[in-house]
């Protein structure tokens, strides 16, 4: 997998799928998630009812995924992160899961490209530097050879550097 970074707003990528930092209710919210169901409009949400409806939201390191309704990405994977506890509640592995889970359900969606935004590092208040590491190593790690690129996308200029300095190192 070739891994890439970038600075801007995930709504707006040509990509086979982006991922959503979603909340367990799967019915939006404010940062990434609320921007991700505002710009893919009314579509998104009625789909995240269905799976609401089918298996009452979604846990902490979990994943599902829905169509991109007006985004230009196909699908939206929505994964829950977890909320930072000081460390203490298994808050690495549950930010581990949603990456490799988010990978999982691309996989099996023939996603060639795929966009992650920050998850859990917004008013979920996981340390940034600890999210990047996480991220970035489950990805590296991951072994979904019909997934050709990952995306990290960071809206603001703290996390881009972050993660720019973690890319720049070998594994």
């Amino acid at each position: 997998m070739k891994i890439e970074l970038l600075k801007g707003d995930i709504t707006q990528l040509e990509v086979d799928a982006i991922v959503n930092a979603a909340n367990s209710s799967l019915l939006g919210g404010g940062g990434v998630d609320g921007a991700i169901h505002r710009a893919g409009g009314p579509e998104i949400l009625k789909e995240c009812q269905a799976i609401r409806d089918r298996q009452g939201g979604c846990e902490a390191g979990e994943a599902v995924i829905t169509g991109g309704g007006k985004l230009k990405a196909r699908y939206v994977i929505h994964t829950v992160g977890p909320v930072w506890q000081g460390g203490h509640a298994q808050e690495a592995e549950k930010l581990r899961l949603c990456y490799l889970n988010s990978l999982k359900i691309a996989s099996e969606h023939q996603v060639k490209t795929i966009a992650f935004p920050n998850i859990s590092t917004g008013i979920f208040g996981y340390p940034l530097a600890e999210a990047a590491d996480i991220a970035i190593q489950t990805v590296r790690d991951a072994k979904f050879p019909e997934i050709e690129k990952v995306l990290f996308v960071c809206y603001n200029d703290e996390n881009y550097r972050l993660y720019q300095e973690r890319l720049d190192k070998p594994n």
